[in-house]
C-alpha cells in the first residue's frame, strides 16, 4: 500500500514548508516538492497542515480506581484518540501492593492485547518498591522495552510511596537507562485536608479543590527534583498544574539540573470557578485539581520559555453514573476528565489559532517532544525519512462545536460542552493506512499496536 500526499503545509517541530510526502508501506519513503511517484491513494492536501501524529504520554485506559474502572478501554480509548489525531498513547501499570511489576503487566496486556485500534505503549507504575522489585526493573526496560516508571507520592495505602523507597528505585532506573515521572502532591496534606473538610461537614466537590491547595504541589514538586538531582536519574513530573510547582522546577535550573514537565490541556483552558457549580463540578473532580487563571498564564509562558515541555491529557473518564458515587462526599468522587479526543484540536484553536504558541511549538507539545523524552525518536514524532508514516491531515480555518452528541470517547457528558473550537482533523494515517478519513473509520479493532520504547536521556 503506498500514499501520495499532495501539496499540504507539512508542518514539524523546527520548521514549516510546502511539500508532498510518499508513504510505502509503513513508512514514509520521500519527501519533496511535485513528486509525481505512483501510489495507490493519491490525497491532495492543498490549504491543509499536514504534521506528525499526536502522542498523549498520559492515559488510563479501562483502570481500576475506587473500586470502578474508567469507561474507556483500548477499543474506545485509541479509536476515539484517532478522531482527534492522537495516533499514540502511553497508558500507566499499576502495581498493587505486595504483587510484581510482572504481575501488573499481565493484567493490562490482558486488556490492551488485540483491542487496539491505536498505537500504545506503558509507563509501569511502582507502588511497592522492594528488593524483588528492584530485579524487575531491568527486565522491564531490557526484555519488555517499558522504560519510564511513574511514581506517587500521594494515595497513602494504594499507590504512594515514601521518599526513601523514591530514592531506591531512582538510583535503580538511573543505573538501567530509564526514567522516573511522578504524581508531585503532598499525600499526607492532602489527607489531613480532606479529613477536616468531612469532619465540618464539607462535602460539595468544591472542596475536593480546596483540600489541595497550591502549596501541596509546589512543595512535593521541589522535593522531586531535590530527590532526582542527588540520584541524578531523567525526571518527569506529570500533569503540573500551577505557578508554585513550575516555579519549584524554574529553581532547581539554578544548579543546572534538567526536570521534564508534562501539563494537560485543562489545566491550560479550564479553571477551579468550574467547582462552584453545586455537584456539576464532578466533571471536573481531578488530581491535581484546576488551578486559577493565573496559573493558566503561567502555563502557557512555560511552553513558549521552553519549561513546560509536554502537554498530555491525563484521560480518565468516568460516566456520571459513576461520578454519582460521590454525590454525598467529594471524597468519593472518581477522579479523572475525558479529554484524549480533543487535545490537538483544542491546543490548536485555544494554542495556535489565539497566537500563544507557533505551529511548531504546537508539533513539539503535542507529538515530536514526547517521542523523544519516552525513547521513541525518530520512529515516532517526526516527518522524516524512514519515520513511521503517522500523519494528520488538518484544516486549520474549520470551525467546530465539541458536545457529548459528537465525540466518539466513551462517556456521556463532555466536559467542554458548546466549546467553540477552530481547526479540524480531516485525515489520520497511522503506519501507513488511512486510520480516519472525515470521521469515517478505516482501520479494524487490533491495528494499533504496543510500541517497545529504547533508553532515557536526560537531553532532548
Amino acid at each position: 500500500m503506498s500514499i501520495l500526499i499532495k501539496n499540504g503545509t507539512i508542518t514539524t517541530a523546527s520548521s514549516q514548508f510546502l511539500a508532498d510526502v510518499f508513504i510505502e508501506g509503513e513508512t514514509i519513503s520521500a519527501i519533496g516538492n511535485n513528486l509525481n511517484h505512483q501510489a495507490d491513494e493519491v490525497i491532495d492536501a492543498k490549504g491543509k497542515l499536514v504534521f506528525p501524529g499526536g502522542i498523549d504520554p498520559h492515559v488510563h485506559l479501562d483502570m481500576p480506581f475506587m473500586g470502578t474502572f474508567s469507561s474507556d478501554n483500548y477499543e474506545t480509548g485509541t479509536l476515539a484518540a484517532l478522531h482527534g489525531g492522537t495516533t499514540m498513547v502511553i497508558d500507566f501499570i499499576l502495581q498493587t501492593q505486595g504483587k510484581s511489576l510482572h504481575h501488573a503487566l499481565e493484567q493490562w496486556q490482558g486488556r490492551s492485547d488485540g483491542n487496539a485500534f491505536g498505537d500504545y505503549s506503558f509507563h509501569m507504575a511502582v507502588t511497592d518498591f522492594n528488593d524483588d522489585t528492584k530485579k524487575e526493573i531491568v527486565e522491564m526496560i531490557e526484555e519488555e522495552g517499558i522504560t519510564s516508571f511513574k511514581t506517587f507520592m500521594a494515595y497513602k495505602g494504594a499507590l504512594m510511596i515514601d521518599d526513601g523507597q523514591m530514592v531506591g528505585l531512582m538510583k535503580e532506573v538511573n543505573k538501567r537507562g530509564g526514567m522516573v515521572t511522578v504524581h508531585a502532591t503532598n499525600g499526607d496534606m492532602i489527607d489531613a485536608l480532606i479529613a477536616k473538610n468531612r469532619k465540618e461537614g464539607n462535602l460539595a466537590p468544591l472542596y475536593h479543590y480546596l483540600s489541595q491547595p497550591e502549596v501541596t504541589e509546589a512543595e512535593a514538586s521541589g522535593r522531586f527534583c531535590d530527590m532526582a538531582n542527588y540520584t541524578d536519574v531523567p525526571a518527569y513530573i506529570v500533569h503540573l498544574t500551577c505557578e508554585g510547582a513550575l516555579n519549584a522546577v524554574r529553581d532547581s535550573t539554578k544548579r543546572n539540573q534538567k526536570v521534564f514537565v508534562e501539563t494537560c490541556i485543562q489545566y491550560l483552558l479550564l479553571d477551579a470557578s468550574l467547582y462552584e457549580k453545586d455537584f456539576e463540578g464532578a466533571k471536573w473532580v481531578m488530581s491535581p485539581p484546576l488551578r486559577q487563571k493565573k496559573d493558566q498564564e503561567t502555563l502557557w509562558a512555560g511552553i513558549n520559555q521552553g519549561m513546560v515541555q509536554v502537554v498530555g491529557t491525563d484521560h480518565c473518564p468516568f460516566m456520571w453514573e459513576q461520578k454519582l458515587m460521590g454525590k454525598d462526599d467529594f471524597s468519593k468522587i472518581p477522579n479523572g476528565h475525558p479529554a484524549i479526543e480533543h487535545r490537538m484540536e483544542l491546543l490548536y484553536s485555544e494554542g495556535v489559532a489565539k497566537g500563544r504558541i507557533s505551529p511548531t511549538k504546537y508539533v513539539e507539545v503535542a507529538s515530536t517532544n514526547p517521542a523523544k523524552i519516552f525513547g521513541m525518536y525518530p520512529q515516532k514524532g517526526c516527518i522524516a525519512v524512514g519515520s513511521d508514516a503517522d500523519l494528520v491531515i488538518f484544516d486549520p480555518e474549520k470551525k467546530h462545536q465539541l458536545s457529548v452528541d459528537t465525540h466518539h470517547m466513551n462517556v456521556d457528558y463532555s466536559a467542554y460542552e458548546g466549546w467553540e473550537v477552530t481547526g479540524k482533523v480531516e485525515t489520520v494515517i497511522l503506519r501507513g493506512k488511512t486510520a480516519i478519513e472525515k470521521g469515517e473509520v478505516k482501520i479494524e479493532k487490533g491495528y494499533g499496536k504496543f510500541v517497545k520504547r529504547g533508553k532515557i536521556s536526560k537531553v532532548i
